[in-house]
């Protein structure tokens, strides 16, 4: 899966500032970047980075996160990337969260393979904990590696590993969802049998997922019927 419907933009590059250091329970201070995030699936955020440079490490906060209960405990959550010994690149635990019976977030450590989500494995260098650290401990198991600097990376990371695990609606819907928008809007007035014809061509969705995707978009407002066979995008 592509991830360029995630977009990241920095809007501040704060000379001095502070953070908390929670691995090491202390204040730090340096160097802090602030980014804006649109992620097509979750909504908006927005990220608090901190280059550690004496130490090596790269702290990311969420510092506000979209609306709802289950992306409200995200709110001030933390992801630390470290040296790893290939020179040049940090690594993170993969550490993916869930949400237990009482609606609350957990976070389960990734112990094989196939439980890590495609996007990270497709986009993203997975490697065995051992092999990125040269050293071994008891439940680690597996971890991503990004280019020092690429903060960028590492707010994605954050939210593929966070957000898109609680998220109510799987990426594969939603992505369906937004091309199929993205397409009545550039045929303006969009007889459905087009746009059965034309989402099976160009996205390979089919037409029981077209019927269920139009449903929710009229649902939500965002399309009308015009007639029993046409639809337009609302403005």
């Amino acid at each position: 899966m592509s991830l360029k419907d995630v977009k990241i933009f920095k809007i501040e590059d704060r000379p001095k500032d502070a953070w908390v250091d929670m691995s090491l329970r202390q204040l730090r201070e340096g160097e802090v970047r602030f980014y804006r995030v649109k992620d097509f699936l979750t909504g908006e955020w927005l990220f608090k980075v901190c280059p550690d440079e004496e130490l090596g490490k790269v702290t990311v906060k969420a510092l506000k996160c979209p609306p709802g209960k289950r992306f409200a405990q995200l709110e001030g959550d933390t992801m630390l990337f470290q040296k790893s010994i290939a020179e040049g690149w940090l690594y993170d635990v993969i550490s993916l969260t869930y949400v237990d019976e009482e609606e609350r977030i957990r976070r389960k450590i990734a112990e094989k393979m196939e439980e890590i989500p495609s996007a990270i494995r497709e986009n993203f260098e997975v490697k065995a904990y051992e092999e990125a650290t040269g050293k071994k401990a008891p439940g680690k198991n597996w971890v991503t590696l990004t280019r020092q600097g690429d903060e960028k990376a590492m707010i994605t990371l954050f939210v593929l590993e966070r957000a898109w695990p609680v998220s109510l609606v799987s990426p594969e819907v939603e992505l369906k969802t937004v091309n199929l928008l993205a397409m009545i809007e550039e045929l303006e007035k969009a007889r459905i049998e087009d746009i059965y014809r034309t989402a099976n061509q160009r996205f390979g969705i089919d037409k029981e997922d077209v019927d269920a995707i139009l449903a929710s978009l009229e649902k939500k407002g965002k399309i009308e019927r015009l007639e029993a066979e046409y639809v337009k995008v609302v403005e």
